[in-house]
């Protein structure tokens, strides 16, 4: 018998052996009933493939830390770090050039963690609305407010610094020119060219960018934020934090510095902790409204594997003057 013939029975035994040891009924379910995905009962980890607020113990803390530090301790030579930072642009390109749009799903949370993007439900309360996202990628955020949204005065706008990427997110069919404008833009930069007025948007959104940035510049970023918002305006962050399954996976000698690494297809992430987030945008000028660890727990149920996210999820007000003022 050859080897691939055991190796097939093999795999075949071990699924029929899940399938009938208890766990069989939970292959095509995703959540439990009314969307609680909270893990009360440890027994019942493998029966759905996602639970929220999932919390660490001492030694979770302590295995993530011994994995950052060991990833992190050497360094990237000063060559290849400045040649990440500088092409970050074309790494980006060729990164869209092979996957299109089909690596990033669009995001069905969207509306449930920041509801402010949903339209208003009466008709009375449609006022004009202006949405800017930074690192808008191929429309994976844009898109859905697009499609979900029957405002007649709401106008998106989108940047990203690929190229690449705003060509494709222009050739979506749900792309609407009438109400939606993307453009090409480093948002690193200290002056942004941007097709609206400093003080004018009602919402910003930074979903999974600002990873992408090394962090000297990140300040830069926040402040330009703060200058395009109206008083009132609110911004709306999520992105990777500290010692997320994606930063303990890191194979040493892909770290430029604490925290910021690089990928296998030459693209950066960066992991933040709540207070570097709170930080960075309360120095800018922001209040903060909101503040959440979201620590999720995935699981594979085929290979029986649980691998624990971490996301930072904020929402921060520029304060109205007048008010601040009185």
């Amino acid at each position: 018998m050859s080897l691939n013939t055991t190796l097939g029975k093999y795999v075949k035994y071990a699924l029929n052996f899940r399938l009938c040891s208890g766990w069989g009924h939970t292959r095509y379910r995703k959540k439990p009933a009314l969307g609680g995905r909270y893990l009360n009962d440890p027994r019942e980890i493998y029966e759905f493939n996602a639970w929220d607020n999932v919390e660490w113990d001492e030694e979770q803390e302590k295995e993530a830390l011994a994995a950052v530090t060991k990833n992190s301790t050497q360094k990237m030579n000063a060559e290849d770090k400045e040649k990440f930072q500088n092409d970050a642009d074309k790494f980006w390109d060729s990164f869209y050039g092979v996957h299109q749009n089909r690596f990033f799903k669009d995001r069905h949370w969207l509306f449930t963690e920041f509801t402010e993007l949903a339209a208003p439900h009466a008709a009375e309360d449609q006022k004009p609305r202006s949405i800017f996202e930074l690192g808008c990628g191929v429309g994976n955020t844009i898109l859905p407010i697009l499609k979900y949204s029957n405002e007649p005065q709401l106008k998106v706008y989108g940047c990203d610094f690929s190229e690449r990427a705003i060509e494709i997110l222009k050739t979506s069919k749900d792309y609407d020119t009438k109400r939606c404008e993307v453009f090409v833009m480093d948002a690193t930069l200290d002056e942004w060219s941007v097709p609206f007025a400093e003080g004018s948007l009602d919402i910003i959104v930074l979903i999974f960018v600002l990873s992408a940035i090394e962090p000297t510049k990140m300040s830069r970023v926040a402040g330009n934020c703060f200058r395009y918002l109206r008083p009132g305006g609110l911004l709306l962050f999520r992105d990777y934090g500290r010692y997320d399954m994606a930063q303990l996976r890191f194979k040493s000698g892909k770290c430029l510095e604490d925290n910021f690494y690089v990928r296998g297809d030459g693209t950066l992430v960066y992991f933040f902790t709540q207070e570097e987030v709170r930080d960075l945008f309360c120095k800018a000028g922001f209040v903060e409204e909101q503040s959440v660890v979201d620590r999720r727990l995935q699981v594979n149920r085929g290979r029986m594997l649980k691998m624990y996210r971490v996301w930072i999820q904020t929402k921060m007000r520029k304060p109205i003057t007048e008010t601040i003022n009185q």
